[in-house]
């Protein structure tokens, strides 16, 4: 099977981005075609989430049917509301006697100091961002400034969605999603060269390698804003059998690539998370050394996947939006 270097190159997920342009923001939402394992790494200082707890491989709910990102801040929370309203209309949920609930954790990125409209009135509009997402979800989506990563900048680039796919030596799909917002860089110095360039893979964020000079050991990074005006949030998805503690394992070893991506990270100003989720297709052939692998994989990716969200973005048509990537290196 030939990849596309999406996400979903691993069988049974989809992709769903709603955005409104005015608002400066949207939503993204990952769905499940059938109840999939996960957990979840926090490592920022500032996160937003929803159902969190529930990840944790002591609890009790062992799979879920959604994931929900979305810009807005706390607002943005009602987004996994929406998500789950357009799967509780498909029969979706965790089935309690006659009842099903929708299991749909969510977090979510700081956008709302970007020039949109958020003069929204008594309710945000994110809950129907949410349901318009996993609507729109299907195999193919775009990347850049779109769903929850329309708002979304860096200290020194417009950020956005980027994606990313890899296959393990033992046949397993790994693939990552990530909505960039970070409060440092994913550019060395003044760019245009990625921090993620040993990764790439067949140019798929501009091929400039690294520069031949970084910048002093010593050197003060560059960061943005203030708490909590950040977080860059990753879904890595995977077709190996895992149980919920391997998962968990997964999203921690794949927090590598967000260091290996964005400088600095996982700061007090950010609420960096990835969620690490499994659609069960393929058993890993050993259960230490193919996780190895598998979590090795899965941080590789979500640098390329980080990126790839730079690389991608637009500035927003706004009042003193951020430049892009491209804006600024793109001739």
């Amino acid at each position: 099977m030939a990849l596309r270097n999406l996400i979903t190159d691993v069988p049974g997920l989809k992709i769903g981005h709603a955005e409104d342009m005015r608002l400066g923001s949207g939503s993204t939402a990952v769905i499940f075609d059938a109840p999939a394992v996960a957990s979840i790494d926090v490592r920022g200082g500032g996160p937003g989430t929803r159902e969190s707890v529930l990840l944790d491989p002591a609890q009790t709910i062992d799979a879920i049917d959604a994931i929900a990102l979305s810009g807005g801040s706390a607002f943005g929370l009602d987004a996994a509301s929406g998500v789950q309203a357009w799967l509780r209309e498909q029969g979706r949920g965790y089935a309690v006697r006659t009842a099903r609930v929708p299991i749909v954790p969510g977090a979510v990125l700081f956008d709302l100091l970007n020039g949109g409209n958020k003069d929204w009135g008594r309710f945000p509009p994110y809950r129907d961002l949410g349901y318009a997402a996993a609507a729109n979800a299907a195999t193919g989506f775009a990347l850049g400034s779109i769903g929850a990563g329309t708002g979304a900048t860096t200290v020194n680039c417009k950020g956005g969605i980027g994606s990313a796919s890899a296959p393990t030596a033992d046949g397993c799909i790994v693939g990552a999603l990530a909505a960039v917002n970070a409060v440092g860089s994913v550019i060395v110095g003044d760019g245009p060269w990625f921090w993620a360039a040993p990764f790439e893979v067949d140019g798929e964020f501009g091929g400039r390698g690294l520069p031949k000079t970084f910048p002093p050991s010593d050197s003060v990074p560059r960061i943005k804003g203030g708490a909590p005006e950040n977080t860059t949030l990753v879904v890595v998805a995977t077709d190996a059998i895992l149980t919920k503690a391997q998962a968990k394992r997964v999203a921690v070893m794949a927090q590598s690539g967000m260091s290996r991506a964005i400088y600095p990270v996982h700061s007090p100003l950010d609420g960096d998370v990835i969620f690490a989720a499994s659609t069960g297709r393929r058993v890993l052939a050993d259960p230490i050394v193919g996780l190895t692998m598998l979590g090795n994989t899965a941080a590789n990716v979500v640098a390329r996947a980080i990126a790839r969200g730079v690389f991608t973005a637009a500035a927003l048509p706004l009042p003193g939006s951020m430049p892009s990537w491209q804006d600024q290196f793109g001739r």
